[in-house]
């Protein structure tokens, strides 16, 4: 779910990260595409605007990671998210809203844990030199064959 409540309570990002609606900047134009002559009159193409760098939605440490993460998609530390695949601009504005809400969430997103490094078991170590030497028996015997010949 996008909204948390009515349609202008705002974009839930993650957890208590919600996105004011003041916060989103829209921008709207024709769109390509099929749609015959309504694509010619429409402004069905949207561009949806978030300030990154600057939202006071998203706590210091949560806006530092985001602009680490964003930052090949960012202009000014803006990110920008176009969406035209729908002939309906209202179509368009949630599909714009629930990619913000994707790549934003995905960008917060805490690290993964770090793996810790663990040996082999003693089972897994001869289960292996056994499959080498098993190999290892099979290439001679070819080799074995062919010199008899």
């Amino acid at each position: 779910m996008v909204h948390a409540g009515g349609v202008d309570d705002g974009l839930v990002v993650r957890g208590s990260v919600v996105i004011a609606p003041h916060e989103l900047v829209w921008k709207f134009s024709r769109s390509s595409g099929p749609g015959g002559q309504s694509v010619n009159t429409t402004d069905s193409k949207v561009q949806l605007v978030f300030d990154v760098a600057n939202s006071p939605s998203l706590p210091a440490h949560l806006r530092e990671r985001a602009l680490e993460r964003l930052g090949g998609r960012l202009v000014d530390g803006c990110l920008t998210i176009t969406a035209s695949e729908q002939r309906s601009q209202l179509q368009n504005r949630r599909a714009a809203e629930r990619r913000l809400v994707e790549q934003l969430s995905a960008a917060i997103a805490p690290p993964p844990r770090k793996r810790r490094p663990t040996k082999p078991s003693r089972a897994a170590t001869d289960r292996r030199i056994k499959e080498k030497k098993s190999r290892g028996m099979t290439k001679r015997l070819r080799n074995a064959s062919r010199d008899s010949d």
